[in-house]
């Protein structure tokens, strides 16, 4: 147990200094950084168990326990902030707080006796998995929204909260596994033991991305909402070959912050119906959409400009980062930009040599 003693001295010493850096890094949007931090803050308290002497106060036993119903309500409206950038606090998140608030007073006024100890940890495992598939839910609709409304990518931010999210729910079965084991029995030491190493290597991978993407999260319009689909494709309109022959003269996509919104205007045309020409014509998002050109126009470039760097490609077509363009352009061609350009090359030496 000494183990887990040290282990929980250095998950309280992290948790308190990404809850820090969070907190005094600078960032054009702090919102989320400041939920998150909060969702830390509220951890340490349900963390100091590992090595902070049991308190008879009955306030602070109530404080201790029920802070758990805090975690993730703070979580969920992280997760909203991260993925929109116009998302604000509003009276009615207080509610959120209800059930803390309620077992905070039951605790603090009657101690935590067996049965309510036993109708808490009912609660809180409901509450924890209905969040969970709250938080899936809002990153569904997050990652569609973007693809449909914006043409740089969102990816990064989805990849973070969708892998952060995992590895929570990864930790609380743990947790679930625990609760079935006895006090002190081998197995129960063991699984203690492996989720505070678990834990400890969560904090340090957290710690390490806040470190190195201190500017993570753009956010979008959390006033967009997904198109509807349909369910037969309508004739090729008169307007998408327009549209196609604008894409193609004038190359808007070049443009690496180009919305959905800015594409309208300048095809005179309200966004709503935009997206239903692109969604329900093509059969791809706005995101998939306008990527299609830049590859083909990255084809190009790459087969008739060799003293063009890929890097200088990429951006000059409008993409804003060699993970997204590699991604996209290996999809779209089965080859990296670099075997696609050796490709070219050699072909074209063949046909002189022949």
């Amino acid at each position: 147990m000494a183990l887990i003693n040290d282990i929980g001295k250095i998950i309280f010493f992290l948790f308190l200094l990404l809850s820090f850096f969070l907190i005094t890094a600078k960032s054009e949007r702090k919102l989320p950084h400041y939920l998150f931090a909060a969702f830390l803050l509220v951890s340490v308290i349900d963390l100091s168990g590992f090595f902070l002497p049991i308190s008879h106060n009955r306030s602070i036993q109530g404080l201790k326990v029920s802070s758990i119903l805090l975690q993730m309500p703070l979580y969920y409206l992280y997760v909203n902030a991260a993925c929109y950038y116009n998302f604000k606090l509003q009276k009615k998140h207080f509610l959120h707080g209800l059930p803390f608030l309620l077992f905070f007073c039951l605790f603090s006024i009657s101690g935590i006796s067996e049965p309510a100890d036993q109708i808490f940890d009912l609660v809180s495992t409901l509450q924890y998995y209905c969040y969970i598939i709250a938080i899936f839910w809002v990153l569904k609709l997050f990652r569609k929204v973007y693809r449909e409304n914006y043409s740089d990518n969102h990816q990064h931010t989805y990849k973070w909260l969708f892998q952060t999210t995992v590895i929570f729910l990864i930790g609380n079965i743990f947790v679930l596994l625990r609760g079935f084991v006895k006090d002190n029995n081998p197995v129960f030491i063991g699984l203690y033991t492996f989720s505070s190493v678990f834990v400890l290597f969560v904090i340090s991978w957290l710690v390490l991305n806040a470190l190195y993407r201190p500017n993570l999260f753009a956010g979008i319009d959390k006033n967009l909402t997904p198109v509807k689909p349909v369910k037969e494709m309508k004739d090729e309109p008169e307007q998408l070959k327009i549209l196609i022959g604008f894409m193609k003269t004038e190359k808007p996509y070049r443009d690496d912050k180009l919305t959905l919104q800015k594409l309208a205007e300048q095809m005179i045309m309200s966004e709503k119906q935009l997206s239903q020409l692109i969604n329900q014509h093509t059969g791809k998002h706005f995101f998939d959409f306008t990527n299609e050109f830049r590859i083909n126009d990255a084809k190009v470039l790459l087969k008739e400009n060799h003293q063009l760097t890929v890097l200088e490609i990429l951006y000059e077509v409008g993409f804003n980062s060699k993970s997204s363009f590699y991604t996209a352009f290996k999809k779209e061609t089965n080859q990296t930009p670099t075997d696609y350009r050796k490709s070219g090359s050699s072909l074209v030496s063949d046909f002189k040599s022949d």
